[in-house]
């Protein structure tokens, strides 16, 4: 079973960037497709971004132009690189599998957008 450990997140002022990586123990080429998910207090779970095998990638409406996500199969590492950040992105960010598998979730990593 591939585990998932985020890392990444931290206090940012609105307008400025974080990049968060999540590396897997196993192998994520087998995985298929990737995504990065996050979860806001007092909110579902939503979906963030998701990047194929192959490296195609879709976005939620809301990050769209601000969020970039990739993966480095040989380094068994996928990648969130965001800028603009807004306060409304504040919240924990996980990845998994897409779509999610329940054995999958880690931890998470903190995101906090505040002046």
């Amino acid at each position: 079973q591939v585990q998932l450990v985020e890392s990444g997140g931290g206090l940012v002022q609105p307008g400025g960037s974080l990049r968060l990586s999540c590396a897997a123990s196993g192998s994520i080429f087998s995985i298929g497709a990737m995504g990065w998910y996050r979860q806001a207090p007092g909110k579902q779970r939503e979906l963030v971004a998701v990047v194929t095998s192959g490296g195609s990638t879709n976005y939620v409406d809301s990050v769209k132009g601000r969020f970039t996500i990739s993966r480095d199969n040989a380094k068994n590492t996928v990648y969130l690189g965001m800028n603009s950040l807004k306060p409304e992105d504040t919240a924990v960010y996980y990845c998994n599998r897409y779509p999610s598998r329940e054995n999958y979730w880690g931890k998470g990593t903190l995101v906090t957008v505040s002046s």
